[in-house]
């Protein structure tokens, strides 16, 4: 029996596991219809997210960009 996360599932499904951990993983998904469920969700979610065209608002970007400006004008009047 494996213990395996949806942490450990989301790595695997992007490639940040290591060798031994993913061959562990792939052989408990061939075996365990639960695990494989889990992780089908889990696919599905990234494949439904990657068609999602998202970008912040103009205001979200104000906020950063004056933020920015802010922390750089601290600074240099901290070297003065």
């Amino acid at each position: 029996m494996h213990n395996f996360t949806p942490e450990d599932l989301l790595l695997y499904l992007y490639n940040e596991t290591s060798p031994a951990r993913s061959a562990e993983i792939k052989a408990a998904l061939e075996t365990d219809w639960s695990l494989r469920e889990k992780f089908e969700v889990i696919s599905s979610a990234q494949k439904k997210l990657e068609t999602i065209k998202m970008s912040p608002s103009q205001q979200t970007i104000d906020s950063i960009m004056n933020y920015a400006e802010k922390a750089v004008a601290e600074q240099l009047s901290a070297q003065v």
